[in-house]
C-alpha cells in the first residue's frame, strides 16, 4: 500500500489544524478512520532535554532549524513503505520532547499540518499534494493568542513577545514565501466545507474520493 501525503502549510494561527481535521473527517467517512493518520510538524522539534529550562524558553520556535525535518521525513518515508513509526511528542510546556512517544502504523492517507513544511523542498517533492492556508495577520495573532494561552498555560505578555521577536519575522521570511510551491490555496477564514470543496478535485486526482459540495 502506497500511502497518499497531504501537507497542509501556512501561518501560525491561519486555520491549518481546522482543515486537517475537517479534511481527516470527510476521508474517513469514505475510506474509514483507520486510513487516516494526522502528523502535526509541532511534534518534530528538536530535543532539548540537554538544555536548561531557560536557555529553551529563549529559543527561536519559528525558524526551520527548530525542527528535525529529516527525521519526520523518514518517517513518512517508512511509513509510505508499511511500517509503523514511533512519532516524538512534544512538551510546549516544557519546550522539548517528552518521554512519550505516539506509534503510528500506516495509513492510505497521511496529512501533515505545520508552519514550515512548505519551505522545505525535500518535504514538499515527496508530497502528493500541498496546500497553504493563508489568513489576515490580525486573525492569525489573535487565534495564536487563543490557543498559547488556555491550551498551552502561555500568559499573553510572552506571547506578544515572541510574536514580535519570532514569529512575524520568521513568517515574512520563510512561511509566506512558502504559498508559492502550494499546489492550491484556501482561505483559514471560510468554513470547512468550502475549502472542502474548493479541494474536490485535487482530492480526486490523488486520492481517489471527492469532498463534499
Amino acid at each position: 500500500m502506497r500511502s497518499t501525503i497531504i501537507l497542509i502549510s501556512g501561518p501560525s494561527g491561519s486555520g491549518k489544524s481546522t482543515l486537517s481535521e475537517a479534511l481527516a473527517e470527510t476521508l474517513s467517512e469514505s475510506l474509514g478512520p483507520d486510513c487516516i493518520n494526522i502528523i502535526h510538524e509541532d511534534n518534530y522539534y528538536r530535543d532539548q532535554n540537554d538544555k536548561p529550562f531557560e536557555e529553551r524558553c529563549e529559543q527561536n520556535y519559528d525558524h526551520p532549524s527548530a525542527f528535525e525535518h529529516e527525521l519526520l521525513l523518514t518517517q513518512l518515508q517508512q511509513l509510505q513503505s508499511g511500517q509503523s513509526v514511533d512519532m516524538p511528542v512534544y512538551d510546549f510546556c516544557q519546550h522539548t520532547r517528552s518521554d512519550q512517544v505516539k506509534t503510528l502504523k500506516p495509513s492510505k492517507i497521511i496529512i501533515v499540518e505545520g508552519i514550515l513544511l512548505l519551505s522545505q523542498a525535500k518535504l514538499r517533492d515527496f508530497s502528493d499534494l500541498n496546500i497553504y492556508v493563508d489568513a489576515p495577520i490580525d486573525i492569525c495573532l489573535i487565534r495564536r493568542l487563543e490557543r498559547d494561552i488556555h491550551q498551552r498555560g502561555r500568559d499573553m505578555a510572552s506571547v506578544l513577545s515572541q510574536y514580535q521577536a519570532t514569529v512575524r519575522p520568521m513568517a515574512e521570511a520563510f512561511i509566506l514565501p512558502s504559498r508559492q510551491h502550494a499546489d492550491v490555496v484556501l482561505s483559514g477564514t471560510s468554513k470547512p466545507g468550502r475549502s472542502l470543496a474548493l479541494l474536490r478535485d485535487h482530492l480526486a486526482t490523488v486520492v481517489g474520493t471527492q469532498a463534499p459540495s
